[in-house]
């Protein structure tokens, strides 16, 4: 019988779990980190990609970032499997996206403050199409003002944000909510379109 592969198993997990990886023991870490190290190395030569000390990024991660579509990642980030980055973004430090994300940065970028976390499944596009009659859809005009989410902001899973939008710092964005408008430094948002439910300075 063959034996189990259990590093490609634990690999999996950190793909999956990547908050995981800040914990491993010394002999994990042996083949932890220079995988990672490899994954680093092979995507900055690759892209248009900038990465801060600490870092964790799963293999089945989609980085993309030509010349000028930048994507600068912070100190102590991780990015989980299946998540799709599509710069210019900027990440400040200890950010973490978790799997299934889809981010886009049109041509005025993302902007994202450190210590934030982003559940997974969470779609963030800063740009979006025309709608004017006359031509189809993906001929219309695209537009593009760029997004900017704070420090220490917690998105739910399944939440979405439109272009233009700014989180302020220490805000929350409840699972599943739709962000078409500005919210503000500590507010608690949730439905679609997101609307303030709470405060988190009432919070003990």
């Amino acid at each position: 019988m063959e034996k189990p592969d259990y590093q490609a198993q634990h690999k999996q997990r950190l793909s999956w779990m990547p908050w995981l990886y800040f914990s491993l023991k010394d002999k994990h870490l042996v083949w932890a980190k220079p995988w990672q190290d490899q994954i680093q190395s092979t995507l900055k030569q690759l892209e248009t990609v900038h990465i801060g000390e600490r870092c964790f990024i799963a293999p089945e991660a989609k980085l993309f970032a030509e010349p000028g579509r930048d994507i600068h990642i912070g100190n102590l980030c991780m990015i989980a499997a299946d998540v799709f980055i599509h710069g210019p973004i900027t990440l400040g430090d200890e950010v973490a996206i978790n799997h299934g994300c889809s981010l886009d940065g049109g041509r005025a970028g993302i902007t994202i403050g450190k210590q934030t976390r982003i559940a997974n499944n969470v779609t963030i596009y800063a740009f979006n199409h025309g709608m004017a009659m006359g031509n189809p859809i993906y001929q219309q005009t695209v537009s593009s003002n760029g997004i900017v989410i704070g420090e220490d902001v917690w998105i739910g899973a399944q939440a979405g944000i439109v272009d233009g939008v700014t989180i302020g710092n220490h805000a929350v964005v409840g699972m599943g909510a739709i962000v078409t408008k500005n919210v503000a430094d500590f507010a608690i948002v949730a439905g679609n379109p997101a609307r303030v439910i709470g405060d988190r300075r009432d919070k003990t």
